[in-house]
């Protein structure tokens, strides 16, 4: 008798345990709406995708594609499926000089996370389902980014850089002390990895945000530069490099970097060698264009920034010119909020337009925002294409972004693991 009820309590447990996965499975179809297919670079007209637990298990043309019985039918007739955007450089904890500066001023741990978290719902809600923090203040993102993973909290899926590991008097640091020498910027690496940092961020020369010194002068050395590369490299992570030097960058890729932010004076040779070495370039084209200057208004930014975004606005125009000539590897990112208001769409939509305008064919410029992301992320097999087995992060517009990359603005509706979470036509 006893045996019998261990073996009736040991199946109650085991049903019990598996309850909630059985209740939490879910199997959708959105129908009605064209995909594009951002590998293959096809636009199919009618399509269904699938969904199961969050992932893809099916996608193609409605005549080919089952739908289980049962599945939840999300309609979207007339609109254009895309993969959910992705931003490769976000700070959800930005503040830059000026209004900004004053209104964050004293800002605790906790106001920070809030005003973070709320920033990675608007960018969610923005159609930016993935992001990487190249550095933010506190390691706040991290664990707003393990949030998130948990389904605790709205947001992008966060890659986090942890804090930016810079030198005395180099961007971003303020007059206090920092790391100096290879052997203060092997530890400071390390700590970044022991917080939780999944790649790290290192600034190599002046930056818009610098108030003193040249933007296109190299500040990390070249024995500095391989010390992070090195402590990185046996963590199996990768550097990527604030700068707007071409010296500084070809040390730095000489050095075994990864990617290159901004890179505002990028002159040919160096974007050749970055193609070379598979270094990845992300432009932040966005925070240099007179088309997107009233977001500098709107932030309150002083006269001197303003003068350095002025300096650099050609210059970065033509590097991002030259990088798509030369075949560089390129990623999306804006280095504002992916939802910042910005010459009448988002930092993040406009950067995508900005791509089209300086040579990209569209279909380029929705790669950049899309695979090409995941690909630099190391994330191609989960994300950065609406393709089977990966998760169903997916957006609708109301036209093909193949035919025009302006397509985006219409964006209406936003999914994310296979959750809904923005429907403007329901």
């Amino acid at each position: 008798m006893m045996n019998t009820v261990v073996r009736m309590v040991k199946v109650m447990v085991v049903l019990a345990l598996a309850l909630p996965a059985l209740a939490g499975a879910q199997v959708q179809a959105i129908v009605g709406a064209g995909l594009v297919d951002v590998i293959e670079g096809r636009a199919i007209e009618n399509a269904v995708v699938v969904i199961e637990n969050g992932r893809i298990t099916a996608a193609g043309p409605a005549a080919e594609v089952s739908i289980p019985d049962g599945a939840e039918r999300i309609d979207l007739e007339g609109r254009w499926l895309a993969p959910g955007l992705m931003n490769m450089h976000v700070h959800l904890g930005l503040i830059l000089p000026g209004l900004m500066t004053a209104q964050h001023a004293g800002e605790s741990d906790a106001e920070l996370t809030l005003r973070m978290a709320d920033n990675a719902k608007k960018s969610l809600h923005s159609g930016v389902t993935t992001i990487r923090q190249p550095g933010d203040s506190r390691h706040a993102d991290i664990a707003l980014g393990r949030a998130i993973d948990r389904g605790v909290l709205p947001g992008p899926r966060i890659v986090s850089s942890g804090e930016m590991v810079n030198i005395t008097g180099g961007h971003g640091a303020g007059t206090e002390m920092h790391h100096d020498g290879p052997y203060e910027l092997r530890k400071a690496t390390r700590y970044q990895i022991r917080a939780g940092a999944q790649w790290i961020k290192i600034a190599i020369s002046g930056g818009i945000a610098t108030p003193v010194g040249g933007i296109g002068q190299p500040m990390m050395t070249r024995d500095e530069i391989e010390a992070v590369v090195d402590i990185a490299q046996r963590h199996g992570l990768k550097v990527t490099a604030h700068s707007g030097s071409a010296e500084a960058t070809r040390v730095a890729v000489e050095a075994g970097i990864h990617g290159v932010e901004h890179g505002y004076f990028l002159d040919r040779d160096v974007l050749r060698l970055m193609r070379e070495r598979d270094v990845w370039y992300v432009p932040t084209i966005v925070v240099s264009q007179p088309g997107t200057f009233d977001f500098f208004e709107r932030i309150g930014s002083p006269p001197w920034y303003m003068e350095r975004v002025y300096e650099v606005g050609q210059d970065h125009w033509r590097a991002l010119e030259m990088a798509i000539e030369e075949g560089v590897n390129i990623a999306l990112g804006s280095d504002q909020f992916p939802y910042e208001p910005n010459d009448g769409t988002t930092a993040t939509i406009r950067e995508a337009e900005y791509y089209a305008e300086a040579g990209m064919s569209n279909l380029q410029a929705l790669q950049a925002a899309t695979i090409q992301c995941a690909r630099m992320l190391d994330m191609e097999d989960d994300i950065g294409s609406i393709s089977v087995g990966k998760y169903a992060d997916i957006v609708a517009l109301e036209a093909n972004p193949l035919e025009d990359i302006s397509a985006l603005r219409t964006l209406g509706f936003v999914m994310k693991e296979g959750r809904v979470y923005r429907n403007d036509w329901e």
